[in-house]
């Protein structure tokens, strides 16, 4: 799979994307890259650790987020990704639902369009991504847990969204699945997911795992957010062994070890 100019071995490594959230409200890093140069010395830290993407988002999607004005979020996220692209040589994802403030990622160099709300938020997002040829990351996503059957209805879900893709234009070999851990699921719902990510593999598509710090690890363990390192590596470990072939987290280095160290005693290396 090729993200801007770099290609990804998604059948066989899992690879690092670094959380950059420029907003000052997030649940675990809320407010502590809200300048440009700020943003650019941890891109830079992240990079430096092994990170293979960097996520930039510019609106928090915590429980009961305050939700910004697209032209807001274009104001945060542009510039720190005009930033990024110049100085350094890496990937960046952005982290929105806005076809607005896609289209403002596009052009300010963005090479992914990473969307929790499954390129459903906007009517022309889909399009957009197309005409453009970046690739995207669908997040599975409901507004109600109204579910009959938890799997199967996760599965349909997401296989209705990746069809409004493909009918959109969008190339198969563009598209990423994210199983939306901690997105209109019960804290048991989202272990299930993670014990079971192998299901995934039905699609076709590369798998994304995003459970960085989340409440279905502060739950598990009882722990405050800065206390979910541990929690974190664990269900990176059960990503590269279920195949997983992105995980979304704050943490770099602990990750890329835990990664390497998986992947040698897996024989991928």
């Amino acid at each position: 799979m090729k993200i801007g100019t770099r290609e990804f071995d998604t059948a066989n490594r899992t690879y690092v994307m670094g959380i950059l959230n420029v907003t000052p409200d997030s649940f675990s890093d809320g407010g502590k890259y809200i300048s440009v140069d700020s943003a650019l010395k941890k891109a830079e830290e992240m990079l430096h650790d092994g990170a293979d993407i960097i996520d930039v988002g510019g609106e928090s999607t915590r429980p009961g987020y305050a939700p910004v004005s697209a032209q807001e979020e274009i104001e945060r996220v542009v510039p720190v990704i005009e930033r990024i692209k110049a100085s350094l040589d890496i990937p960046v994802s952005l982290d929105t639902s806005k076809s607005e403030v896609a289209k403002a990622g596009i052009l300010a160099g963005a090479d992914l369009i990473n969307d929790v709300k499954s390129l459903q938020g906007s009517a022309d997002m889909a399009s957009l991504i197309a005409e453009n040829k970046v690739a995207c990351a669908i997040m599975h996503n409901r507004d109600f847990m109204n579910y009959n059957n938890f799997w199967t209805d996760m599965q349909n879900d997401l296989s209705a969204y990746i069809e409004s893709a493909r009918k959109a234009g969008i190339a198969d070999d563009k598209i990423i699945i994210d199983p939306g851990v901690g997105f209109a699921k019960t804290h048991e719902q989202n272990l299930e997911i993670i014990n079971h990510l192998e299901q995934l593999h039905c699609f076709g598509y590369p798998i994304l795992l995003g459970t960085s710090r989340k409440s279905v690890i502060g739950l598990t363990l009882d722990l405050p957010v800065f206390e979910r390192v541990e929690g974190t590596l664990v269900t990176t470990v059960m990503a590269v062994m279920k195949g997983c072939s992105f995980v979304r987290v704050h943490d770099i280095k602990e990750n890329v070890r835990a990664i390497r160290m998986t992947e040698a005693i897996l024989g991928k290396q």
